[in-house]
């Protein structure tokens, strides 16, 4: 592995055998459904989250990794060589990891430590990691790895279609009739990542027109450097995968399924794009 380590929270979603390919270490957060707490890709899968939404009548809770996780993580890869860590967090305005990545990087001096806020989420931020491990594995220093995650940051898109507003209502973070009008006319949101926050971006009237919309989206930044296909259980999948094939991309598409952290918002079935332009 190259000497700079790249770190991560587990709102980047990132598959599991790229991590492992490319060493990035996950940090995790934690997912309380009532009284019971798990950890994020270790104690509860996604298949065990669905069907925990499917019969809790409130929303998951999701709580930041604390300093101590992220101090282990760092000494763990100090151990195995690391002779400087670069983190990247989720949006601070979406999470706490960010204060928490700091927090612990004043907890240890062994090495030198940055920590940085994605101002994204999901595969967004996952891309950014991508990029990182790949830069740092081919030997790169580590000012030229923060330097260049800072430019990639402004090169991020995430586009996203809500296939169901149940976990919006049951979050409150919709009316309930404004929710029960949009179900009636079976529209589908559509929502992106703006400078680390999630906003509206409109509103299709079949499933099909939002998927042409992450495509028309995505295609307005072409090329692409990279692309992933982000998922929480959609049946699109294959269908965005073949519209996608359209696209000037560099490296393979990514496809990712959305992890508890960012899916309990969003809900089953909301499917999206993330890109890095190149």
């Amino acid at each position: 592995m190259g000497s700079i380590a790249i770190v991560c929270d587990s709102g980047c979603d990132i598959p599991a055998a790229l991590c492992d390919e490319l060493n990035i270490a996950i940090v995790p957060l934690s997912i309380r459904f009532g009284s019971d707490e798990f950890t994020d890709r270790v104690t509860i899968s996604n298949e065990e989250f669905w069907r925990r939404c499917a019969t809790s009548p409130t929303l998951p809770e999701t709580a930041a990794p604390s300093p101590g996780s992220y101090v282990a993580t760092f000494n763990h890869a100090i151990d195995n060589g690391a002779t400087g860590i670069v983190v990247l967090c989720l949006s601070s305005d979406l999470s706490a990891s960010y204060q928490s990545a700091s927090v612990a990087a004043t907890m240890v001096d062994d090495v030198p430590i940055v920590v940085i806020d994605s101002r994204s989420a999901s595969m967004g931020q996952g891309l950014l990691a991508i990029e990182a491990a790949t830069a740092a594995n081919s030997g790169a220093p580590m000012e030229d790895v923060v330097a260049r995650l800072h430019e990639d940051i402004k090169k991020i898109g995430i586009f996203a279609m809500l296939d169901t507003l149940d976990h919006l209502i049951k979050g409150g973070r919709i009316g309930g009739a404004k929710a029960l009008i949009g179900q009636v006319l079976a529209l589908k949101p559509v929502l992106r990542l703006n400078d680390g926050r999630v906003d509206e971006a409109g509103r299709e009237r079949t499933a099909t027109k939002a998927l042409r919309r992450l495509i028309s989206e995505a295609s307005a930044h072409a090329p692409l450097s990279r692309l992933a296909v982000i998922h929480a259980s959609s049946p699109h999948v294959d269908t965005l995968l073949t519209m996608a094939a359209a696209l000037s991309v560099e490296h393979p598409i990514i496809v990712a399924d959305i992890g508890p952290t960012i899916a309990t918002h969003g809900g089953p079935g909301l499917i999206g794009l993330a890109w890095l332009e190149a």
